[in-house]
């Protein structure tokens, strides 16, 4: 959980910085270029422009260059995604599966209680109190354990969906810009000004 919170602190962080950074620059290439190597922004920008520069020539020259650089750009999307996932499935497992492995250890402990005191003999309220009370403690740690990762685990979930939703919203503000700008001779330098959104950009400097 501790691990997850972390990874996703680092998205939104680096979704921030993509908004300060990104779009005011003159270009895709110095918009890429200035965020942080580890940010999954510029991990998606750098294989948009490379799946719109590096397109004739090549097998990929079957596919029109539109599905081409959409096809990329989601499975960086993707990726970023599966990333993002990883280890959610065994905290769900866990918080589902705790309070049956707590109820089966008290079960065994009930029923290795009673055949001790069966075999004593003795079943006065001392005799049984003790042994089925300690066997309860193994249902009160799988509960213990399964409430904090369920609670966890949605928030986590929940969590994700937003950092996702940047992502994805990023993902689409570059490739309407890449498919508008892009020509046959390479990647147009899209100048955005500082108090303009990523759809009101303006295209200059046309290559091609």
């Amino acid at each position: 959980m501790i691990t997850k919170f972390i990874e996703q602190a680092r998205l939104f962080t680096a979704g921030k910085e993509a908004v300060r950074r990104f779009w005011t620059k003159r270009s895709i290439q110095e918009g890429a270029a200035s965020l942080t190597k580890a940010s999954p922004f510029r991990y998606i920008a750098e294989t948009g422009i490379a799946a719109a520069e590096h397109h004739e020539g090549t097998m990929q020259e079957s596919i029109d260059l539109h599905s081409w650089t959409g096809m990329s750009i989601q499975r960086a999307v993707n990726n970023t995604q599966n990333n993002l996932q990883k280890g959610l499935a065994f905290l769900g497992t866990v918080g589902s599966t705790s309070p049956f492995i707590g109820l089966f250890g008290t079960v065994w402990g009930i029923y290795h209680a009673l055949t001790a005191i069966g075999i004593a003999g003795q079943a006065s309220i001392d005799k049984v109190a003790g042994p089925v009370g300690e066997s309860l403690i193994m249902t009160a740690i799988g509960l213990a354990t399964a409430v904090p990762a369920v609670l966890g685990y949605n928030l986590l979930v929940r969590r994700n969906k937003g950092a996702m939703d940047q992502v994805r919203d990023f993902a689409d503000d570059l490739q309407s810009i890449l498919i508008g700008g892009v020509r046959h001779g390479g990647v147009e330098h899209i100048q955005v000004r500082p108090d303009s959104s990523p759809t009101t950009a303006t295209i200059s400097n046309r290559v091609g």
